[in-house]
């Protein structure tokens, strides 16, 4: 399944996996949200309730692109730069072609469709 991510004029395509905290997330879109910077390799998005944490495994093979759901605060992390798995990330997907999209900075409006 994919999803369309789309603020300030850019658009891009997460490929995700198949796994409960997904599922999950699929069930809420479409999605209007706030997409905005956070620390220097990431933007995140507050979803408005916690996602079911059962898509909880261990990785290895992080990567700029990586689209997760941080435990701690109940919210999406778009990766753009590296990043090191703490246990506290669930991987939903990986964005489709590079991560420029990712680099305008700011706070913008955020929509998420599922697109098959």
């Amino acid at each position: 399944m994919r999803i369309r991510c789309i603020f300030a004029d850019q658009g891009f395509t997460c490929l995700l996996q198949d796994n409960p905290t997904t599922r999950d997330l699929i069930s809420m879109l479409p999605l209007d949200l706030t997409i905005e910077d956070f620390s220097t390799n990431e933007k995140l998005a507050h979803l408005p309730r916690r996602l079911d944490e059962g898509g909880l495994v261990d990785y290895d093979d992080e990567a700029p692109g990586d689209l997760c759901y941080f435990r701690g605060w109940g919210n999406l992390a778009f990766f753009h730069d590296d990043y090191r798995y703490r246990g506290d990330l669930i991987r939903l997907g990986h964005i489709e072609g590079g991560v420029e999209p990712l680099l305008v900075k700011g706070a913008f409006p955020l929509r998420i469709d599922l697109i098959g």
